[in-house]
């Protein structure tokens, strides 16, 4: 396959989440944690930030380390940095505000390039000295957004909204006594870029204090995000669901916003009425924003891979804003911001947008490998050798989509997998009619098996269904 923008974006094997994308000269750039393979917990790397020309976002670049996560913030190394955000001050220098996990602080960097290398800079603080996440009327500081109205005034926004079970563990084991089911805040910065200007605001409401209101069921929980479109404040989110981002609206910055809708969910529930018994992939935590490019829009998020929360991809799709400033959820899809594929290459099955079992698909666990006998009879996207990725363990009935393709007749499909003997069943829909089959014969290693499909023509899916008594690994497929 040639390089374009599919999902994910970045290079395979790169595990990038919490997506916060900016336009900055003439480039995209992307600020986000940094997962590492085999990690035990979030955000186990150093900041990378990576970039496209706007005119080509297929190829995304970097240039080296933007901060280390040992730093004279964190001397030991062991404190992990979760999602960060960047914004270019009034003096041309640029800002990124990031927090340690639970450290209840917002530091901030600062470079004269958007993508680093970063130095210290500070912490948000009051004027009299004290750190925000201390103040009387504080809530704890948890993944800060950043935001900078065109009258030059910075705004941060922070909150960690959780149920009561987790406020309690964290008062427990992490002392944080300011963590609320409340919402988020949002606090002005003066021109310094650190200090806080008046008193924090409340911003959406948390599910301790929803009722009532346009955002019952969709609360804040985390990934706080701003963005100004059309006049228009939008303000994204991830819900108390925690797999879906949504967003609330507003004619100003820091009040007065109104639930908008869903965006997206990274197991596609919600979309067109899809239950969580429906999920068309592993769900777990979300987070991501807007990016407004030229004349169109995008919506950064990600999913899961490897069956747990540590190893998550940045994946994006094309977001339509009505005239009327609403927005339309999207589905996870596997083209993402290039559209649909021209109907010949070869497609590594990383890119797939919907990966279930024979009994659908589950919520990923939050820390450490999933050893349990259930879910290893799911399959999931993984890495068969150092930094390649595949769908591993399809089993009987496992199911496997790709969206979308411009298909044009007929076609030849030619898969590479490797494992038992079986069949993969081909159809364009998910629970569609079944327009071809390839006879898979059992292999140790990968080999080549091919059949001819007739498609038609328009917008379609392929979606790839084993049937068999063993298990097969995916490895990827070519349309000839």
């Amino acid at each position: 396959m040639e390089k374009l923008s599919c999902n994910p974006y970045l290079p395979e094997g790169e595990y990038f989440p919490d997506g916060e994308p900016h336009v900055f000269n003439h480039r995209l750039y992307v600020y986000t944690s940094h997962d590492r393979y085999g990690g035990k917990a979030y955000c186990e790397g150093d900041y990378i930030v990576w970039s496209a020309d706007i005119d080509n976002l297929g190829v995304w670049t970097k240039q080296g380390i933007a901060f280390k996560r040992k730093s004279p913030n964190n001397p030991s190394g062991r404190q992990f940095m979760w999602a960060p955000d960047c914004v270019k001050g009034e003096d041309g220098k640029y800002y990124l505000y990031y927090c340690y996990a639970f450290d209840n602080h917002i530091y901030v960097l600062q470079s004269d390039y958007p993508d680093g290398p970063f130095n210290p800079y500070g912490k948000i603080h009051y004027p009299d000295g004290t750190d925000y996440g201390h103040g009387k009327n504080d809530i704890a500081c948890f993944d800060p957004g950043v935001f900078k109205d065109d009258d030059g005034q910075v705004y941060v926004y922070s909150g960690f909204s959780p149920r009561e079970p987790m406020i309690k563990m964290l008062k427990i084991r992490c002392h944080l006594n300011n963590v609320t089911s409340d919402g988020n805040q949002v606090v002005k910065l003066e021109s310094d870029m650190l200090t806080v200007k008046g008193e924090p605001k409340m911003l959406i409401p948390g599910i301790g204090n929803s009722r009532q209101t346009s955002f019952q069921g969709h609360e804040m929980y985390e990934a706080s995000s701003l963005r100004k479109i059309r006049g228009k404040y939008y303000f994204i989110y991830s819900t108390i669901l925690s797999h879906e981002l949504a967003y609330a609206i507003s004619d100003k910055p820091d009040e007065g916003f109104k639930f908008g809708g869903v965006l997206i969910s990274n197991g596609d529930i919600g979309y067109r009425g899809l239950e969580e018994k429906d999920a068309h992939a592993y769900w777990g935590n979300n987070h991501g924003s807007i990016a407004e490019v030229g004349d169109k829009y995008y919506l950064f998020y990600h999913r899961q891979t490897n069956r747990n929360e540590q190893t998550r991809q940045g994946c994006a799709e094309p977001l339509t804003i009505k005239k009327d400033g609403s927005i339309q959820m999207v589905e996870m899809t596997s083209s993402g911001m290039n559209g649909p594929f021209e109907p010949t290459g070869i497609f590594p099955s990383y890119i797939a947008c919907n990966v279930k079992g024979k009994n659908g698909a589950v919520k990923c666990v939050s820390y450490g490998l999933i050893h349990t006998k259930g879910y290893s009879r799911f399959p999931y996207i993984g890495e068969y050798e150092n930094g390649k990725q595949c769908v591993l363990n399809m089993q009987d009935g496992s199911k496997v989509g790709f969206k979308y393709f411009k298909m044009n007749g007929k076609k030849t499909v030619k898969v590479v997998v490797r494992g038992h003997q079986g069949k993969l069943l081909i159809s364009d829909t998910i629970d569609g009619l079944i327009k071809g089959e390839i006879n898979l014969s059992r292999s140790h290693r990968w080999a080549s098996f091919s059949t001819v499909v007739d498609f038609g023509k328009g917008k379609k899916a392929i979606y790839f269904t084993y049937q068999g008594k063993g298990k097969v690994d995916f490895k990827e497929f070519e349309l000839i």
